[in-house]
């Protein structure tokens, strides 16, 4: 299995601690490694796995080289400019697919939590065994622990299960919290976890049906890669699309594996304090600081000590030029904070 991470993200909701020049997915959160890093480690113990590629932006190329271990220079992929992820994804697709017609290509975040490595690896051999011989999309799904409104859900048909997975009924944008609640209730809907695998040439021949302007230009890219021409001028042509809105929402060989691992896609300050272990009156304290009188805070602090007093189910964060206050429930703002620095043009604080 070619293994591709997508590694293109801004990671805004983890301001101010991620940056553009240092985002989400370069940030060492749950150890002494980036998470990008623990994914490539992650992907190099799969029995299945015979290369990886990482896909990021041309601002991102340089630390990635320097700081990363065990992938070849030539396997990262530059985007020349950002484009969501079906433009990336089909990108490292068509390179795959030039060199190997009948490859077997598994995508995955740059950035997620797992835990339960046997778990995930059994996932990805039945969805290896789905797409071997036939031409399905396939993909992970999470069962939903509670009425998220971060996260797409997937659909499938109860009715359809073969020994490795579901065929998919609906791929679902993110809900709002009523919806969210009828999905849980309905029992037949997982969480979208942004992992999926399928042959290179299915994907690219289901652009062809789903996203044709898509794949020509991914033929044209790969004429100019062939002859080690700049395919620049092209990609600007394309229109930004996710995979799921291009592609998962409208195609019908789609399968579901339902997850029996651990997983977290760590998308906000609020999950991040879901994850570690709470002190007294369940605060979470990473780095110097203190909460008196306060239950169920998250404080990371390692520039200064920081004290929080009376205050419950807060988020604090604080680095060396910026200080993020917010509730808990209302950690997904931190991303139209970021929109509005940008606006106001306060490039040293993105």
């Amino acid at each position: 299995m070619h293994c591709v991470i997508l590694a293109g993200g801004s990671g805004t909701r983890f301001w101010p601690l991620s940056r553009k020049d240092n985002p989400k997915q370069l940030l060492k959160i749950v150890g002494d490694k980036t998470m990008l890093q623990i994914t490539i480690d992650r992907l190099r113990k799969l029995k299945s796995t015979s290369e990886i590629y990482i896909i990021t932006k041309k601002e991102l190329y340089d630390v990635i080289l320097k700081t990363i271990k065990h992938i070849k220079s030539e396997n990262i992929i530059v985007e020349p400019s950002p484009k969501n992820t079906a433009p990336a994804i089909a990108l490292v697709a068509q390179k795959i697919y030039m060199k190997n017609k009948n490859a077997i290509m598994g995508v995955f975040p740059a950035d997620h939590l797992i835990v339960g490595h046997n778990h995930f690896e059994k996932s990805l051999n039945n969805a290896f065994s789905l797409v071997k011989r036939e031409e399905n999309l396939v993909t992970i799904g999470i069962k939903p622990s509670y009425p998220s409104t971060a996260y797409g859900y997937i659909q499938y048909e109860p009715g359809t299960k073969n020994k490795n997975g579901y065929h998919v009924k609906t791929f679902a944008e993110k809900p709002h919290i009523t919806l969210a609640k009828r999905f849980i209730k309905s029992g037949d809907f997982l969480w979208n976890a942004g992992i999926f695998v399928w042959r290179a040439n299915s994907l690219l021949s289901s652009l062809k049906k789903y996203m044709p302007e898509l794949h020509e230009a991914m033929k044209e890219i790969g004429q100019r890669i062939e002859n080690s021409d700049s395919f620049d001028d092209i990609w600007e042509t394309i229109l930004p699309e996710s995979i799921d809105y291009g592609l998962m929402e409208k195609a019908d060989n789609i399968f579901v594996i339902p997850a029996q691992f651990e997983w977290n896609d760590l998308g906000s300050w609020d999950a991040i304090y879901e994850i570690f272990s709470k002190k007294e009156n369940d605060n979470v304290i990473r780095g110097l600081g203190t909460v008196l009188d306060g239950e169920n805070n998250f404080i990371q602090s390692n520039e200064k000590f920081t004290a929080v007093i009376g205050l419950d189910n807060i988020v604090v964060v604080n680095t060396n030029d910026a200080t993020l206050v917010v509730p808990r429930d209302k950690v997904e703002k931190v991303k139209d904070l970021v929109s509005w620095l940008d606006k106001k043009n306060l490039k040293d604080l993105l």
